[in-house]
């Protein structure tokens, strides 16, 4: 796995949070796919900073954007 892009203090971050939050199992994915915090945050119309706390489990995304979420990771076959 590829680290661009993450730091190691979010990844850190990420795997010491709880993984049935389902912010946390996107950034779980994210950083498996190095996918860029900027691309989610524009896919799911928030901020960067919005992200990083959905991957570190400081805050959980609104009931439309979790269903948003886990409507991705299953097409993805990311298993939360």
């Amino acid at each position: 796995m590829s680290l661009r892009g993450y730091s190691f203090r979010l990844v850190q971050a990420n795997q010491a949070a709880d993984s049935k939050k389902i912010g946390v199992a996107l950034g779980r994915y994210c950083i498996t796919k190095d996918i860029p915090v900027a691309e989610i945050a524009d896919k799911f119309d928030v901020s960067r900073m919005t992200i990083y706390s959905w991957f570190t489990g400081v805050a959980e995304p609104h009931r439309s954007k979790a269903e948003q979420i886990a409507a991705m990771l299953k097409r993805a076959r990311f298993s939360v």
